[in-house]
């Protein structure tokens, strides 16, 4: 879990608290400081910087895990080794998916931008920089999330039949059937020619979207039999959405407070590594549930 000292959020603790009700975890924070100046090769850092970085890192270290206790993660769940917060003048990017290699991570988790509406993720420029180049699953949690008592009781699959959905669909497919609930493959079609807005405008047509909702049903129920056989046990559900924008698309559909959205990344990016998409990126900025984001 990634820690900001200007976040006033506590939704990445309370999105590992819902995790930790679902499945036991390990849990390592991590917090990065930027330099506001360049460090020269084989300069010294000078002992008032470094008392100053020391007491800092002690200071976020003890914030991050009293917000994870107070979330009501276990103290068991919590890694022992308290890691030192990471000065540096470059890529933040880099310094966090070396900590999450360190700990051989399986998700890197991120709160949400504070200038997020409530129920929604805003994407930071940290968060923004791992979704284009993270090799581990990124897990996103919302602004002020409602989350369910009882842990994640439903995945959820944005699915459409291409390759990075497939990846999603395969990881989605193994947590369901590891933590034992439901997967709803899911399709959304904003209304309109485009899914952007126009400057001409175009006039729905009734019969087009119906065609488009069955075509949506259709390559659902192919990311279906690609599920059960991976999975022949496992309760599958299939949804289309339909309305105007994405939000109108996501919001045709009930949302559940124990519901979990996986998606796959843009087949843009380098193979194993988080790229989104505009597709990606917009269900992102409308999703009232946390969202995963599997690497292709």
């Amino acid at each position: 879990m990634t820690w900001r000292p200007d976040s006033a959020g506590d939704e990445a603790a309370r999105f590992v608290a819902w995790l930790s009700r679902t499945q036991p975890v390990l849990v390592r924070t991590a917090t990065v400081i930027s330099r506001v100046w360049t460090q020269q090769p084989g300069s010294r850092e000078n002992e008032e910087f470094a008392q100053w970085l020391q007491a800092e890192s002690e200071a976020c270290s003890r914030a991050a895990r009293s917000a994870l206790l107070d979330a009501g993660v276990p103290s068991s769940m919590l890694d022992a080794e308290v890691p030192s917060a990471v000065s540096t003048d470059h890529s933040e990017t880099s310094v966090l998916i070396d900590a999450a290699k360190d700990f051989q991570a399986d998700l890197m988790l991120l709160g949400s931008h504070p200038a997020a509406p409530q129920g929604r993720y805003r994407i930071g420029s940290t968060a923004d920089a791992l979704l284009h180049c993270s090799p581990v699953p990124l897990a996103l949690a919302p602004r002020d999330p409602k989350l369910s008592k009882r842990g994640i009781t439903r995945v959820n699959c944005s699915y459409v039949d291409t390759e990075q959905s497939h990846q999603a669909l395969r990881h989605a497919a193994d947590l369901a059937a590891r933590w034992n609930v439901p997967l709803r493959l899911v399709a959304f079609s904003p209304r309109g020619a485009t899914m952007y807005p126009t400057t001409v405008p175009f006039s729905d047509s009734y019969d087009m979207m119906v065609e488009w909702r069955e075509q949506a049903l259709a390559l659902l129920d192919r990311g279906k039999d690609r599920a059960l056989s991976r999975h022949p046990d496992l309760h599958v559900q299939t949804e289309a959405g339909a309305g105007y924008g994405w939000s109108g698309a996501m919001y045709d559909m009930k949302w559940k407070k124990g519901d979990l959205l996986v998606m796959g990344s843009s087949v843009l990016g380098d193979f194993n590594r988080v790229f989104i998409g505009p597709s990606t990126n917009q269900i992102l900025r409308h999703s009232p549930v946390p969202v995963m984001i599997s690497p292709v």
